[in-house]
């Protein structure tokens, strides 16, 4: 018994270093949705990407959530214009759910993709171009139908890497 718990608190302390050492960025996407997120990179080649949004194209109130796992730079196409910062294209699938309205709330659940265009700059800062659609199903009291409000276009995003 004794042992078992040693083990499990020796790898909590493991995977607690191996996430903490990992790059990671925090920011805002603002365009059809404002977001807050965050990436946590899975190496050289991954990330995944977390973030609550609200969109601000739907009518009433909404908030919602998304998850998805980005290969960066996939295809070993790297953008080869790097100069003092750095360039990245990435590309990316997921989940996301949400909720919007006041007095008939709807819910939405889907597929979330994403694609993008980032610049890491020599220091901790990176601007990026992104396109998330998120396409799925809504419903409400007694109806249910296509998600038409997922695409929502074009953010631009700001984030602190750390």
């Amino acid at each position: 018994m004794k042992k078992s718990i040693l083990l499990i608190a020796v790898l909590a302390f493991v995977g607690t270093v191996a996430a903490v050492a990992q790059p990671r960025a925090i920011g805002v996407n603002l365009g059809g949705t404002i977001d807050v997120s965050y990436q946590h990179s899975l190496g050289e080649a991954n990330m995944i990407d977390l973030s609550v949004n609200l969109p601000v194209t739907v009518p009433g109130f909404g908030i919602g959530a998304s998850a998805t796992y980005d290969w960066i730079n996939p295809f070993n196409t790297a953008i080869p214009w790097n100069e003092k910062g750095e360039w990245n294209w990435s590309l990316g699938v997921g989940a996301g759910v949400g909720i919007y309205g006041f007095n008939a709330p709807a819910f939405y659940v889907g597929a979330v993709g994403h694609v993008g265009v980032e610049y890491n700059f020599w220091f901790p800062l990176q601007l990026s171009v992104d396109y998330r659609p998120n396409i799925g199903v809504r419903c409400g009291k007694g109806w249910a139908d296509f998600n038409d409000w997922g695409f929502y276009g074009v953010t631009l995003g700001v984030r602190y890497l750390f």
